[in-house]
Parts: C-alpha cells; structure tokens; sequence
C-alpha cells in the first residue's frame, strides 16, 4: 500500500536523529538542568516513533528505526574518516573540527546503542498497549511508553558515553535532567501527537493494529 505522508515522516525522523546526535556532543546548563544539547531535539524522534507505530503499526516503524540507524551509522564514519584526513596546508580548523564533528568510537557506540534500545523498547511498548487497550487511551500509550523508551535510551547512552569522564554528580544530574526533560517535551506534546495521528489516520485510512506479528527487531519482514 501506498501512502501519502510516511515517507515525510520518515526524513523528518532520520533528520531530527542526525542533527542530535551533533548537537549531543555539547552539555549545556539551563536553570538547574544539565544536559546533551541533543536533548532539545531528540525528544521529537519519540513523538514521530510514537505516531508511526500509532498509525502504520510495529513492523513500519521497525523499518525506519533501521533506516535511521544505518543513516546515523554512515553519518559517524564520515566524520571519523573525514577527521584523520591530512588537511589542506592553509585550513587551520582542525581542532575546531576534532572538538564539535571529532565523534570518538566510544560516543558512537553509546549513541547507536541508546537509540536502537530505546526506539525499539518506546515501539513495542506502544504497540503492544495498544492491542490490550484496544485502541482507547492513546496518551497512556504515547506516555507509556516514552517512560520506557526514553530511561533505556538516556541510561545506555550517558553511561557508555560518560561513565568515568564526568564526575558522579554531573553524570547523575545529566541522566536526571536529560530523562524528566525528554518526557516532559512528549507529555507537552500530547495534543500535537493526537491532531497528527487523527489527521494520518483519516488521510491514510489506516489504523494498524499489531496482532499476530513478528516483534523481533531485526526482523524486516512479518
């Protein structure tokens, strides 16, 4: 079947990945939180996973999830490659390169993991609440799993990626801060995730219902 938005939503998604996981190699400091700077965009990659298995179901979204993975993956090995590449003789950057875009194996690995986690976690849940809900009560099932997804995906990436380089204060405070900070964005959003999923729902004349269906994650077909 042929639809008419999800491949809008899915460039949107793998658009917000990438840019967070950029954006995640700063910690900044608002008030009393401490946190990646990815954090004020990547809450937007749950609301979309949310109404992707919302509407196109646990198997559509499986392949998005993957689609970013591979994007983000692909993303990560540029900058390597690109960063131990001799420079031109007249480029002094370097340094600024290797401290913003300069991505060690360590992050990489903690980012990738994080969103494979907590993407597939947020996916199933949501899934899988819908089918014993029959449909009702869409915010506990956008909120629901957020909870999950979101603490799988803040606790493997800020302990792969800082454990042993921040101080135990700051680590604890940034897994704080960057979980109630994710959670409250998707609790705020909930009227959004509600006019697009109606809105999707009625242009796509699709409502999926996962019963009966593969959830293995690398899985891409059934």
């Amino acid at each position: 079947m042929r639809y008419k938005y999800f491949d809008i939503i899915l460039g949107l998604f793998v658009g917000v990945l990438l840019i967070s996981n950029v954006a995640s190699t700063k910690i900044v400091q608002i008030g009393p939180f401490s946190f990646d700077g990815g954090t004020i965009l990547f809450p937007l990659a749950y609301i979309f996973g949310d109404i992707l298995t919302e509407v196109y179901g646990y198997r559509m979204s499986r392949r998005v999830i993957w689609t970013g993975f591979a994007s983000a993956l692909i993303m990560s090995i540029v900058f390597i490659i690109v960063g131990k590449l001799p420079s031109a003789p007249d480029w002094n950057n370097q340094a600024a390169y290797d401290q913003i875009l300069g991505l060690t194996p360590r992050l990489v690995v903690a980012s990738l993991l994080a969103y494979l986690a907590g993407e597939f976690s947020n996916s199933y849940t949501l899934a899988r609440m819908k089918v014993s809900t029959n449909g009702r009560w869409l915010w506990l099932r956008t909120i629901g799993s957020t909870l999950i997804g979101e603490g799988v995906d803040t606790m493997i990436f800020v302990l792969v990626a800082f454990w042993g380089i921040l101080p135990r204060d700051l680590l604890i405070a940034v897994i704080v801060s960057n979980y109630v900070f994710k959670v409250g964005v998707e609790v705020l959003a909930t009227p959004l995730t509600y006019s697009a999923v109606r809105f999707l729902k009625r242009s796509e004349g699709v409502d999926a219902f996962d019963r009966g269906i593969n959830f293995n994650p690398f899985s891409l077909r059934g």
